[in-house]
């Protein structure tokens, strides 16, 4: 009789510590929160780099492990998505859009984790419920930079500037777009030169394309490459031309940088984490972080810019809060 009382504690004691164990997971606690790169690792200039200090700055907050995991190639993808699932990451964020592919296959696989993605939507990811997309209305900065840019190119009577892309990819087209949309309504019959070195890391490439471009007549050079881009800023800088710069603020990469288009990717990888902390994951969503909530915005401008051109950016930043203006995401022909 007295046995069977003690094993009938025991097992009511056992239970509610595993119920608390369980409440734990589900409001918070300590958990492993996974951060996987794209092939340009977390030593770029600022997208991977920012997610990082994102991933680090919520682990302090709230107490949790951080799990950053490298990619060198895409042929490591999968199996960084083994390793955080087998460290029993309870939220795994692929750094980019080139993970695309590889989260689909893994939230379908692994429902009871969260996924989320910087720079795609939860649909294009694959769909799922346990899936939060991480987007940035990154057309709206390229919008702003245009406006600089064109008005650059004309003060030294040409309507000529270009944009180096890494690779043909929404997520650098968005910036793009909004470049020459802006550009072209600033200084009508401005043209964009447009090409990509198709990579984020090679400097060399980059340098190459934005020779070209310069060759070309431009008087601007936007970088949408990520450190590959940098290769740009610097041969405009020795050219003599100008350089903008992307995601981060990059007006230390060369000489004669008029701005950066910025992108806080640091923002949206928190917010994920902190949502998977409180236990609020908005799985089956998009994050949209855009100018009017300071997602993207630009960097430091160049003191040689005229304050007239900032106040004419300014203005075309308080129309697209308003919704009066609207920079496409898609490049237009």
């Amino acid at each position: 009789m007295r046995k069977a009382t003690l094993a009938a504690v025991a097992a009511l004691l056992a239970g509610l510590v595993l119920a608390g164990v369980s409440g734990a997971a589900s409001h918070g606690g300590k958990f492993t929160a996974a951060l996987v790169s794209d092939v340009a690792g977390f030593n770029d200039n600022g997208f991977n780099k920012n997610q990082l200090k994102g991933l680090n700055e919520a682990a302090k907050k709230f107490g949790l492990t951080a799990k950053p995991i490298i990619s060198h190639s895409a042929s490591d993808y999968k199996p960084n998505y083994n390793t955080a699932v087998r460290d029993n990451a309870k939220v795994i964020i692929a750094a980019g859009f080139l993970l695309d592919s590889t989260v689909k296959l893994y939230a379908k696989q692994y429902p009871n984790t969260d996924f989320a993605i910087t720079d795609d939507t939860y649909k294009d990811a694959g769909g799922y419920k346990n899936e939060e997309g991480i987007t940035y209305a990154t057309q709206e900065a390229g919008c702003l930079v245009g406006v600089l840019a064109a008005k650059e190119a004309a003060s030294m009577g040409t309507k000529t500037i270009a944009a180096v892309g890494g690779i043909e990819i929404p997520p650098v087209d968005s910036y793009i777009a909004g470049y020459k949309y802006c550009a072209d309504k600033v200084v009508p019959g401005t043209t964009v030169l447009v090409q990509y070195s198709n990579s984020f890391t090679d400097e060399s490439a980059c340098s190459t394309v934005a020779q070209n471009e310069i060759g070309q007549g431009a008087e601007v050079v936007f970088q949408v490459a990520g450190s590959c881009g940098d290769g740009a800023l610097k041969e405009a800088s020795k050219l003599g031309k100008w350089g903008v710069g992307v995601d981060a603020d990059e007006y230390k990469v060369a000489s004669k940088i008029l701005t950066s288009a910025v992108k806080k990717t640091d923002v949206g990888v928190y917010d994920v984490i902190q949502q998977v902390n409180e236990g609020t994951f908005k799985g089956g969503s998009d994050i949209l972080l855009n100018v009017k909530n300071g997602g993207v915005g630009v960097g430091k401008i160049s003191p040689k810019v005229p304050a007239s051109w900032v106040s004419l950016m300014n203005s075309y930043k308080a129309q697209i809060i308003s919704g009066k203006l609207v920079p496409p995401a898609v490049i237009k022909k």
